[in-house]
């Protein structure tokens, strides 16, 4: 039966010769009471007598099975057996059969130390009796050494699973920046060619401010994340980039908490908001509009990033000459890196002031300084 999940977190966190350490003392305790119901003697000394032998046994085997992995390791290198410190069957029962006599041993001696007895060494009992004694031993050591071993696989295996997953998460988000790099610049610099035509005094200007912005948004980009002053601080330059082609028909507002400052998200990860709401939002309203962009702790103990325009509003833009990649592209990044944690929501803000709003909300991560 699986343990508790509070019980297996706890236990995941303690050294792993603690968590062996428990793991065969209660082994050894059942053992203790199965020879106490056969033989009906003391139960206190049944149990410290396989508790100390178990872990006497145990120790000697791991330390054995270690070394021997070592040994071998550097005898044949390219080994695959060896990979987890498993030096194969046939050496481990070596290592348990040569184990199993010393550990009785020097169980049985630790036992006597701590409850005033004095039992007979191997060397100096019956043949049955020593057969006996080894045999219970020595198949409670091989049970417990599969058990171990088995374990230890599955452990191993699903470190390897949660490896290769990440690595396939961290390579789909690499390509899915990759791909919104270009379609940022493609999408600022046909901007730039419409002002051009319009007004060169002006295009020279947002061509200073596009150099500038372009150089700071491309070096953050390369990173995994970044805090979301340097998010806010990368849409304030594009903002003003705009602001350049659109004048006063483009009024933004940033608003960012202090405490949220430093909360980790992937980078460009409003840009392709942004620029839908300017796009299809603020640009097709004759007299534009404004721009809020904000940061919120969610009431369910989420960060809530939202982009509100009051603009056109949703489906009163006219026929639509864009993709959707850029909110495409936010849906993927979300679900490959936070999964089921984190939405996206599209929907009309719902008052006087029209237009529309998209909201994001991820869980909360380490706050980086």
């Amino acid at each position: 039966m699986p343990l508790p999940p509070s019980i297996h977190r706890l236990s995941s966190r303690l050294p792993y010769p603690l968590r062996m350490a428990g793991v065969t003392t209660l082994f050894s305790a059942g053992i203790g009471l199965l020879v106490y119901g056969f033989s009906r003697n003391n139960l206190l000394a049944s149990l410290v007598y396989s508790i100390t032998i178990g872990l006497m046994c145990w120790a000697l085997i791991d330390a054995s099975r270690a070394l021997s992995a070592a040994v071998m390791r550097r005898l044949r290198p390219g080994c695959e057996a060896h990979k987890h410190d498993w030096p194969g069957w046939p050496v481990m029962l070596g290592c348990v059969a040569l184990s199993v006599p010393l550990a009785y041993s020097l169980g049985s001696g630790l036992a006597d130390q701590l409850l005033g007895y004095r039992t007979r060494s191997l060397w100096n009992s019956h043949w049955r009796e020593i057969a006996g004694l080894l045999l219970v031993s020595l198949l409670a050591s091989i049970v417990a050494t599969g058990f171990f071993y088995a374990r230890g696989r599955l452990h191993a295996s699903q470190v390897e699973a949660e490896q290769a997953r990440r690595q396939a998460a961290e390579m789909q988000l690499r390509l899915l920046e990759s791909q919104l790099e270009p379609h940022m610049l493609f999408n600022t610099l046909a901007n730039l060619r419409v002002l051009i035509a319009l007004d060169a005094t002006r295009a020279q200007a947002m061509l200073d401010q596009l150099i500038a912005f372009l150089r700071a948004t491309l070096n953050a980009s390369r990173s995994g994340a970044h805090p979301l002053r340097e998010e806010f601080a990368r849409l304030a330059d594009y903002l003003a980039l705009m602001q350049v082609r659109m004048g006063a028909r483009l009024r933004p507002q940033l608003i960012l908490p202090e405490e949220l400052a430093g909360m980790p998200i992937p980078p460009l990860l409003l840009q392709p908001l942004v620029e839908n709401a300017i796009q299809h939002g603020l640009e097709p309203h004759i007299e534009g509009g404004e721009l809020i962009i904000s940061a919120a702790s969610h009431e369910r103990g989420q960060l809530l990033l939202q982009v509100r325009d009051t603009g056109a509003g949703l489906g009163q833009a006219g026929p639509s000459t864009g993709t959707g990649f850029g909110l495409e592209q936010v849906r993927a990044r979300l679900a490959t890196q936070y999964g089921s944690a984190a939405a996206l929501r599209i929907e009309p803000a719902h008052d006087e002031c029209g237009g529309t709003l998209v909201s994001i909300t991820l869980p909360f991560t380490e706050v980086q300084s």
